[in-house]
């Protein structure tokens, strides 16, 4: 199993980014993926969820409103699209199939918001 994400960076506050998970080494389409954060000094925090069926949860109640998950299943991967985005979403972003049985955590994807 091998996730890899992308699109972070350095955003202003109040700005959008679009974040990527491609995976690869199981079957993508079967699997519920998720996408995680963890701030400097924080607990990982899992942020939001899609279904094989594309049913969507958002878990993280400071974001709602604000981040769209979705995914590619012919491209084998899975978008965060986050707005407005605030300092307090400063943090590296993961993504991960779901369940994950013993899966280890990909590189992450810093996203920095500050002006």
């Amino acid at each position: 199993v091998q996730l890899v994400e992308s699109g972070g960076g350095l955003v202003q506050p109040g700005g959008s980014l679009r974040l990527s998970c491609v995976a690869s080494g199981f079957a993508f389409s079967s699997y519920a993926m998720r996408w995680y954060r963890q701030g400097s000094g924080k607990e990982r925090e899992l942020v939001s969820e899609i279904s094989q069926l594309r049913k969507i949860t958002v878990f993280a109640d400071s974001v709602k409103g604000r981040v769209t998950i979705s995914r590619d299943n012919p491209k084998n991967t899975v978008y965060l699209q986050m707005n407005s985005l605030k300092p307090e979403d400063t943090a590296v972003y993961y993504c991960k199939r779901f369940p994950s049985g013993s899966d280890s955590w990909g590189q992450g994807t810093q996203v920095t918001v500050s002006s």
